[in-house]
């Protein structure tokens, strides 16, 4: 199973000075294209200290200069493997474009008051879900995740102020290098990453592909 990708050249002379300019470009792009479902789904990659890794699906939430932010349990597998081991990788898997975005650098936690202000936007359900979900844990049955949902959909009725659970918030991936991959024909794609230097300006370096 094998396609030819047949697209324009990506040059370094037709990127952004900075990769989040770049970034915001293709995601504008790839927004607008209904072949896209849920644009903003990213795999996040992380690893123990020992080098064991681990990879998800999630949701990018937001985006600027200081990095890239989703939000997850604290205490799931990818909170705990970032709170040992603070480096993390993001893709962005955009097939029907033929481009992936992937993001590399050091995983931080937003302040509280940036989780606060995000987990009022979520829907009611979902702010239940984040208390209900001991997210990577092992639980008996799926009946027991529902019961727990209902006990506390009926402490906390739709109307009532669901409380930020203390373990669960926002994490920044501030990044080191953002590699542009737009595919070709004859698997002779191009790569430009971007690469942070020491006084924080990016330098673009094509990589074979």
């Amino acid at each position: 199973m094998r396609e030819q990708y047949r697209t324009t050249e990506l040059s370094a002379a037709d990127l952004a000075p900075e990769p989040i300019g770049q970034f915001a470009r293709w995601f504008k792009e790839t927004a607008a294209n209904p072949a896209i479902h849920e644009p903003n789904a990213m795999i996040v990659s992380t690893a123990t200290p020992e080098g064991r890794p681990s990879s998800r699906t999630v949701l990018l939430k937001h985006y600027d200069e200081a990095g890239f932010v989703f939000f997850t349990n604290y205490e799931s597998r990818k909170g705990r493997e970032l709170s040992a081991n603070p480096y993390a990788s993001l893709l962005f898997p955009w097939h029907p474009l033929a481009r992936q975005v992937i993001v590399t650098g050091r995983a931080t936690r937003v302040g509280r008051d940036e989780t606060v202000a995000y987990f009022r936007t979520r829907p009611h359900g979902s702010q239940l879900g984040a208390w209900a979900s001991p997210q990577s844990t092992v639980i008996p049955s799926r009946a027991d995740l529902l019961a727990r949902y209902e006990e506390l959909a009926a402490r906390y009725p739709a109307h009532e102020k669901v409380p930020v659970p203390p373990a669960w918030g926002g994490i920044r991936v501030v990044p080191e290098t953002v590699e542009f991959w737009q595919g070709h024909e004859n698997r002779l794609h191009d790569r430009l990453r971007y690469v942070q230097e020491p006084d924080g300006t990016w330098r673009v370096e094509r990589l074979a592909p």
